[in-house]
């Protein structure tokens, strides 16, 4: 079934194309990709797909294995990036070509009869059906299916079956390995292909005996040996002829076959690099693998790849009912993650994963901010792997810094072997928030595991070289503190600022938790304390100082919001109303300084450590900015979709998250960027997962447990996922007004769910309320009393409104909070002239507030005031002004006006008499 704009059929576990698309086959080159995290093959056909003007990308991939060249610079300087690193296009050893009676098989010849192509995430396969006829008129069946193993990270296979359909004749399979193979040359978009003009990995050997073919191959610059075989199965007679033509080598498999009768061919893969294992080795490698693989035959390889999948879906799936475009997105995101990210500590998550060229297969951030989570909470074993990628990189990480005049260790903006391959350093070098982004993965996974082995060998090693860095990089100002000049945040339309607020407020967090950290380890093991204390070279005072930055971090505050840096409010606002739609994204049309000296941003970065580390933001500071900011923000990165959602959630704005959430998590599946010929956005597909997670389910990391705050989007009946947390792993079920906490294995958890705690057992599930009415908070005039004319009322005429005391009655009757918010600072006065002071709890005034309506700051104030949640609070209001300025801070919100209704209000009532405590406890609860 297909649905509104979705271009492949939306079903829960799989992507099925129906029919043969050749104008958008690039596209589905990249969504039908199968990979391992090692090996990845983009879903190009078997017998390739030659034809004028053809839009493919035939593309094979290993993570982490690339060449290198010169970076080449009009004007160079010190310091600057030295060497591109592009990860390589290898050996094609896909191919499989088919002949019926001399006649080539391809689906841009002949006529497709039928045409299904689909990926299998529950079982990791992917398979295709074609019944094609010839020029001649033969008609044959082709079913292809394609396996990259999850067990042996080495092994791919392909089974190819063909039947004649109203022939009998020859069938030959020309199964071949074809070593001359080039990346794809960048054009005029930064983002996509290689800066490599021609072949770089180049033949140096090919091997062949029966069934058994191989081509050794080697880099141009790395030098690094890749040893590419395939070995073959087939339940047939035939004749059997070898082909070598220059870099190409190819098994001929000739056959009589009868109409009706079908023939199998198994070819199986393996690639093995000198990378991992030494050259003379790779031969012996390769032909005892293929010997295993080939005795064991394919049944073997789907079982061992279905009882993977089977363990990792267990506790990565998410379940979403009501909304199965959502449900097939979130799982195809989950799948491609799993399928990209690196196993074995030297390797990460390209932002590209294994599916294409795009950012030439670099490592960026994205890694610690986005994807380490989705494994940290479903597969820990897997985060503790990128972790130590980035600890096998910390060598280079300290020469970097060295090279940069800086103490301690720099991480790479973009790397593939850990130097820094960023051609453009006011968008990469000066991004020293990646330092920040590894601390914070680190302290995390640690919290998230207490994994004390890791922390003790590698992860203060890490934290010490990252603080001493921040150290060195930054100084103390008069009059504002520890202040890190001359860096870009994470938004690239803003380069080379002073104090970036999220790298401060991530160095701020770094440098609490390393001093943290270090005191408790000289606490309880002094004398291993004493020796790490030798080998780092740290003193007391270098520790003194980073508690003293810490301390006296600076962050810029202005007219009441939080500056993204120093000088960023005092900048012009870009034109947004006369940029033209096709302009964006505005990288590629507008000169760099153009777009710097503007009030626009690219992807969320204030708004970012909103989410990160929220609980050093008070509610009110995360209103006001998210109301600044995100209507200057382009969202012309894939990652900023996510973390708007997220927010937008956590501030109750539930249609706003929604809408954002929709972009993240089908951005490949519907190609929304219209780029996913380049390969997946890896980060965006890891967003839509913290969306619901972090966003919807509201979960946050910190003193050392887990938070949350869960909502259920209008549209949905009820979501359920599962994380894994200290040993612990939790069923979360949300459902209508009620969330069930289940503990599947582990010893009891203490969660907090609104602020409230709790613990879950696995004797015993948890149900709790999400939405409840636990505080109101009244206006005075048109709400309790009358609106007064100045000009000829007095306050002291005034009278209570029609049922306004038996409702507040009915309130403290059954220990419902209730505050006063009025913009007069006699309104106190006023409820004690009334004879109905004792009803309220707090009286909230202007008095008491920085910034009068449409800011919210009375209604937090109002909240604060009785400890209760804003989602858990009800305002009753007579005016837009005000009934907007509650919902920004996800209040339910009751309007008074006996003449029209206020449209943004939930609830529209003409007065309080005919209002009742049961109907407000029922509306709290609608969505």
């Amino acid at each position: 079934m297909r649905e509104g704009n979705s271009i492949y059929e939306v079903e829960p576990w799989s992507i099925r194309e129906s029919s043969f698309d050749p104008i958008h086959n690039r596209r589905g080159e990249t969504i039908f990709t199968v990979a391992n995290g090692y090996l990845g093959m983009r879903g190009h056909f078997e017998e390739g797909l030659e034809g004028a003007g053809i839009n493919a990308l035939n593309g094979t991939y290993l993570n982490g294995f690339y060449d290198s060249a010169d970076i080449t610079y009009g004007e160079e300087a010190f310091g600057y990036a030295r060497k591109r690193q592009t990860m390589l296009n290898v050996t094609d050893s896909k191919i499989i070509e088919l002949f019926i009676d001399g006649e080539q098989f391809n689906l841009l010849s002949g006529r497709v009869i039928e045409y299904e192509r689909i990926l299998d995430m529950q079982h990791g396969i992917l398979s295709r059906h074609v019944v094609w006829e010839s020029g001649t008129g033969k008609q044959v069946q082709v079913d292809t299916q394609r396996l990259i193993s999850f067990d042996n990270k080495h092994v791919a296979m392909v089974r190819y079956t063909v039947k004649p359909v109203n022939f009998t004749g020859e069938i030959k399979l020309i199964s071949a390995l074809n070593g001359k193979v080039t990346n794809e040359i960048s054009a005029d978009d930064p983002r996509a292909g290689s800066a490599f003009g021609g072949q770089v990995l180049h033949t140096v050997q090919s091997y062949e005996e029966n069934t058994f073919m191989a081509l050794e191959q080697r880099t141009t610059e790395t030098e690094f040996h890749l040893l590419c075989g395939a070995e073959h199965t087939l339940d047939y007679d035939y004749t059997l002829s070898t082909i070598q033509e220059d870099e190409r080598i190819a098994k001929a498999f000739t056959m009589q076959v009868d109409e009706g009768q079908s023939v199998t061919l198994d070819k199986s893969i393996v690639y093995y690099s000198s990378k991992d294992y030494e050259v003379d080795h790779l031969l012996i490698l390769a032909q005892s693998t293929l010997k295993e693989v080939k005795a064991n035959g394919w049944d073997a390889l789907t079982i061992k790849q279905k009882e993977y999948l089977d363990e990792f879906w267990e506790i990565a799936d998410v379940n979403v009912e009501g909304d199965e475009l959502l449900q097939q997105g979130l799982r195809y995101n989950a799948y491609q993650l799993f399928q990209s990210v690196g196993r074995d500590g030297k390797t990460n998550i390209s932002a590209k994963g294994i599916t294409g060229e795009g950012y030439e297969g670099h490592y960026f951030w994205d890694t610690e901010t986005y994807m380490l989570p989705f494994f940290l909470y479903t597969k820990p074993e897997l985060a503790l792997r990128l972790l130590e990628y980035r600890y096998y990189t910390l060598p280079k990480a300290r020469e970097r810094a060295v090279e940069m005049a800086a103490e301690g260790a720099l991480f790479p903006w973009r790397t593939i072997n850990g130097e820094e391959a960023s051609a453009y350093y006011p968008g990469g070098t000066a991004q020293f928030h990646i330092n920040a982004d590894v601390a914070h993965a680190i302290i995390q996974y640690v919290e998230a595991t207490g994994d004390q082995d890791f922390l003790q060998s590698k992860g203060l090693e890490m934290l010490i070289e990252i603080s001493r860095f921040f150290l060195s990089v930054g100084n103390w100002i008069t009059g504002k503190g520890f202040c890190i000049n001359g860096v870009t945040g994470p938004d690239e339309y803003t380069a080379i600022v002073n104090n970036n607020t999220y790298t401060n407020i991530m160095v701020k967090d770094a440098l609490e938790f390393t001093v943290h950290e270090l005191t408790q380890w000289e606490e309880l093991t002094p004398d291993s304390y004493l020796a790490m204390h030798s080998v780092m070279g740290l003193t007391e005072e270098e520790i003194a100082d980073w508690a003293r930055a810490a301390d006296e971090i600076y962050i810029h505050r202005q007219n009441g919001l939080i500056g993204q840096d120093d000088s960023f409010l005092d900048k012009g606002v870009w034109d947004f109303d006369n940029t033209p739609a096709e302009n964006y994204p505005l990288l590629l049309h507008y000169h760099p300084l153009v777009i710097y000296r503007q009030q626009v941003i690219k992807q969320a970065d204030l708004i970012l450590a909103f989410y990160l580390l929220g609980e050093k933001f008070t509610k009110l500071e995360k209103v006001k900015n998210y109301a600044y900011y995100e209507p200057l923000t382009t969202h012309d990165s894939s990652l900023s979709a996510a973390i708007h959602a997220i927010i937008a959630a956590e501030l109750g704005n539930m249609d706003h998250a929604y809408n954002f959430f929709i972009e993240s998590a089908r951005m490949d599946l519907d190609d929304i960027h219209g780029n996913v010929k380049d390969g997946i956005h890896a980060a965006s597909m890891a967003g839509s997962w913290l969306t619901i997670i972090g966003g919807f389910a509201g979960m946050r990391q910190y003193d050392g447990r887990l938070h949350f705050e869960p909502k259920l989007p209008p549209s949905w009946t009820e979501y359920s996922f599962r994380v894994q947390f200290q040993d612990r792993l939790v069923n979360v079920n949300v459902e209508g007004n009620k969330t069930t906490y289940s503990l599947v294995r582990g010893e009891p958890l203490t969660i907090e769910h609104y602020g409230q705690e709790y613990v879950v057992a696995m004797t015993q599930p948890l149900e709790a309320n999400n939405r409840d009415l636990c505080a109101i908070v009244f206006g005075l005039e048109g709400v309790v009393i009358p609106v007064i004319d100045e000009e000829s009322e007095t306050i002291e005429s005034a009278e209570l409104l029609p049922g306004v005391e038996d409702l507040l009655q009915h309130f403290a009757d059954h220990n419902i909070a209730v505050v006063l918010a009025s913009h007069r600072s006699d309104a106190e006065e006023v409820v004690e002239k009334l004879g109905v002071r004792q009803y309220f709890n707090r009286i909230i005034t202007s008095d008491d507030v920085e910034f009068s309506k449409p800011d919210p700051e009375i209604f937090i104030k109002a909240a604060n005031a009785v400890n209760i949640h804003p989602y858990h609070t009800m305002v009753i209001e007579d005016s837009t002004e005000s009934i907007q300025s509650a919902r920004q801070i996800g209040m339910k919100t009751i309007a008074v006006s006996s003449l029209t209704r206020i449209d943004s209000a939930h609830f529209t009532v003409p007065g309080l008499d005919g209002l009742n405590l049961e109907t407000m406890i029922r509306w709290m609860q609608l969505p």
